[in-house]
């Protein structure tokens, strides 16, 4: 990769972000000296071909350490062909090139990448810059390392001007998305450039750490590679802010000089806890790096010394993470405010632990973050700590257009793959993955199921729809929200239950106003993608807007000249009071005129009871009508009622819906369909997207009742049919 000189881009004796024992301070990390390894590889290697080259000891000794049984023997065989084929070549800073692809290789290695991608690594220059081909990498060390490097090479024809940005991300997020792997190389091979950025001009170490700043640093906290990703932040910070960088550098020097150290102090108090209650565990010292100083600072002000770091408790086993915080949190005074789970609820890019707060003698508050070795090595590492994607079976390894799928593609890198494949316009692209990528916090909200939706803060139910069903949910109609119906403009929030409401009718479409709601990529993509296939009416409606509600109201009134009247059973009194005409009742009172109460509207087979009113009329209600009770307080003389044979009926029905196109014409024809005539029908004003239909139908078998609500209920749109319910007190 055109690389890019010597000088670090950070000065100083401070290398933040990297944990320490509780109660020592902070000391440099001893940085490779690139001139003795360019001079190592110069003089080549043992003339013993069995022998490892004395330039790639530290990366043996590092990979060691993490895979102490590996084999070595393609480390070896890639370093004397890198070597050889980089021999003469020189970096800007006057160093052998070959140090450049050593140094990637390290970082790697310390961050644990099993054997195939530190091979791939220290070839994925030779493609590009000398005469070695593919075919030969993939003759000598197998595809796996071939494909890596063919990856990495793609993503070398990097120009950095504006107009080949959007392609060349796109090109990107493709190779990364296949193997993620790639992207760790270049992510290590963009730590190196940028830490040797020094001889480059201004203008370009500018350009490249905007890109840096926009792209790679975001994407690395995805993968949840955070060893790279605040690196990374500080060296871009270093260029574009030296002013503001300057002034943190002076702050973490300062509070280092200091003779007094709180968080030494809780750590102390901290492993004196848990000594007691025996729970093995490290407590380490974790300095803030120089952005999250800088951040810390304008967010509280002046700095106290807890502000400068965290502490990072480590055990063994995830039930010792929450007897750890049961511990402080009886033992010490917590800050409870601070406490969060990410261990039953991991982060988007795989990061577990438990977060927490304690506050010292002096009212320092000092953050802590419990974890196993194992969520440690996940959180700095990411990705790149889960090793060979493809150690499964070849099987379960490629799609079912035979392209490679890796299996540990984190869910938000699928959902990037899905629209940028949808986003036509280069352009259109490159602003919708800035922005994207700068929604750096995530929520998790949980659907019926007990599955989980990862979505940006901010995210809105239109959001969640196509984040769990694609463009399929062009036919969602509403939500449910922890259980309460909710519009798809509803905000959701970290750990809400998301219940989606879908239309089943295949003519369903989004409306213009979803994107006014839509806040991820792949909603909005996807509701312009529709939009644009299916333009407006010349008048400028919306296709799903050009009929509305009140036209389907207008199309599906009934007839007015005749009003419908009820069969009049006998024993029953059909009023002008627009009173329902009743079913036949049998009254225990002879002579006695009968009235269906307008408040229950009962009906065969409901458990009725019957009351005196003036006039000699009794008025029947259903049992469990508010109404009753208030009558037997009020002296009213009870009636025996019941049911005759005759089962027709008239009842009045609520349907409670969502606003859409053509409901009312399909609610009238479901009821058709069920047999039920109306007799009269009211629709309410929508109000936030919901509206409210009551339909007094006529029926000709009470029996029917239960099955044409369900007939309603399953009309698209619909969510609730009752019976009605009293408006008011009294009869």
């Amino acid at each position: 990769m055109n690389a890019e000189a010597a000088k670090p881009a950070t000065p100083g004796p401070l290398a933040p972000g990297h944990a320490t024992p509780a109660g020592t301070r902070r000391k440099s990390r001893p940085r490779l000296d690139l001139r003795r390894l360019g001079r190592a590889a110069l003089m080549g290697s043992s003339s013993a071909r069995d022998r490892l080259p004395d330039a790639i000891g530290h990366v043996v000794e590092a990979h060691r350490a993490h895979h102490p049984d590996a084999d070595l023997e393609p480390l070896r065989r890639a370093y004397l062909l890198a070597e050889s084929s980089h021999r003469g070549q020189m970096r800007k800073s006057g160093e052998p090139y070959i140090t450049h692809p050593l140094a990637v290789t390290l970082i790697l290695a310390e961050l644990g990448a099993e054997t195939t991608t530190l091979t791939a690594s220290l070839l994925h220059d030779t493609v590009e810059d000398t005469d070695v081909t593919l075919d030969q990498v993939g003759k000598e060390f197998g595809e796996e390392v071939r494909y890596l490097v063919d990856g990495v090479t793609k993503l070398e024809k990097v120009d950095y001007g504006a107009a080949a940005e959007p392609e060349t991300f796109r090109k990107m997020l493709v190779a990364t998305g296949n193997d993620v792997r790639v992207m760790s190389i270049k992510l290590a091979d963009r730590l190196h450039n940028m830490r040797t950025l020094g001889v480059m001009r201004p203008a370009k170490q500018e350009r490249i750490a905007k890109v840096t700043r926009d792209v790679l640093i975001p994407l690395a906290e995805r993968l949840g590679v955070q060893a790279l990703k605040t690196e990374l932040e500080d060296l871009v910070f270093a260029i574009l802010h030296p002013e503001e960088y300057k002034r943190t550098r002076e702050l973490i020097v300062r509070n280092a000089a200091r003779e007094d150290d709180p968080l030494a102090d809780v750590a102390a108090d901290v492993r004196k806890v848990l000594r007691e209650a025996d729970i093995p565990a490290e407590v380490l010292i974790r300095p803030r790096h120089f952005v999250s100083v800088h951040r810390v600072s304008r967010k509280r002000g002046p700095l106290r010394g807890a502000d400068f770091g965290r502490l990072l408790v480590l055990v063994n086993e995830d039930a010792d993470c929450y007897a750890v915080l049961g511990e402080l949190h009886t033992c010490m005074t917590p800050v409870v405010s601070e406490f969060k789970d990410f261990i039953a609820v991991p982060k988007f890019n795989l990061y577990q632990s438990l977060h927490t707060a304690v506050a010292g003698e002096d009212g320092q508050v000092v953050e802590v973050l419990i974890r196993t070795h194992q969520m440690h090595k996940v959180a700095e590492a990411g990705v790149v700590a889960l090793g060979n994607p493809y150690a499964a079976p070849p099987e379960e390894q490629s799609a079912g257009d035979g392209e490679r799928v890796d299996p540990t593609r984190p869910g938000w890198l699928s959902r990037l793959l899905e629209w940028q494949q949808a986003a036509s316009d280069p352009d259109t692209f490159w602003s919708t993955l800035r922005e994207d990528l700068a929604q750096d916090r995530e929520i998790t909200v949980f659907r019926p199921d007990g599955g989980t939706l990862g979505l940006p803060e901010g995210a809105t139910c239109v959001d969640a729809a196509y984040a769990q069903y694609g463009e399929d949910a062009h036919a969602c109609i509403g939500a449910r929200v922890n259980g309460r119906l909710a519009t798809l403009s509803t905000v959701l929030k970290d750990g809400d239950t998301v219940q989606l409401l879908m239309d089943q009718d295949a003519a369903s479409a989004p409306s213009r106003e979803w994107l006014d709601h839509a806040t991820t990529p792949a909603a909005r993509i996807a509701i312009q993608r529709w939009l644009a296939a299916h333009p407006a009416p010349e008048d400028g409606t919306s296709v799903t807007d050009a009929r509305t509600p009140a036209d389907d109201i207008e199309a599906a009134r009934p007839p007015e000249p005749d009003a419908p009247r009820a069969l009049q059973p006998s024993g029953a009194e059909d009023t002008d009071s627009g009173r329902p005409a009743a079913a036949q009742v049998l009254v225990d009172r002879d002579g006695a005129t009968v009235r269906l109460a307008g408040c229950c509207t009962p009906v065969p087979p409901d458990e009725v009871t019957g009351f005196a009113v003036r006039g000699g009329a009794v008025t029947v209600h259903r049992t469990e009508c508010p109404a009753v009770a208030r009558m037997r307080s009020a002296g009213r003389t009870e009636v025996g009622v019941r049911w005759g044979e005759d089962a027709e009926c008239r009842v009045t029905l609520v349907a409670e819906s969502f606003v859409r196109p053509h409901l009312l014409a399909d609610l009238t024809e479901a009821m058709a369909t069920e047999g039920a005539e109306i007799v009269s029908a009211t629709v309410e004003p929508p109000d936030r997207q919901q509206v409210r239909h009551t339909y007094t139908v006529q029926l000709p078998d009470a029996a029917r009742l239960p099955s044409l609500m369900r007939a309603m209920r399953n009309v698209a749109g619909v969510y609730d049919v009752s019976r009605a319910q009293p408006q008011a007190p009294g009869v």
